[in-house]
């Protein structure tokens, strides 16, 4: 895959996303991405981006001050 930032290639690995809604703050590590080689950009599919989405929604309305979920025990 290549970079829609810089147009190097992208590699797979894993990343952590962090969402902050100011009341509360979702960590999602291990998440699945393409990493560019270059420039550092993260590039999610469509179907982790869905996932991510869930997760989110399902940690928002559990609305702990922090929740730290890993990807890929709930994906």
């Amino acid at each position: 895959m290549l970079c829609m930032k810089c147009g190097a290639n992208a590699e797979k690995g894993l990343t952590t996303y962090v969402e902050d809604f100011g009341s509360c703050l979702v960590i999602v590590r291990n998440v699945p991405c393409y990493k560019c080689s270059e420039c550092d950009e993260v590039i999610y599919t469509g179907d982790v981006v869905e996932k991510l989405e869930e997760i989110i929604d399902n940690a928002k309305k559990m609305m702990q001050e922090i929740s730290v979920v890993d990807f890929s025990k709930v994906a």
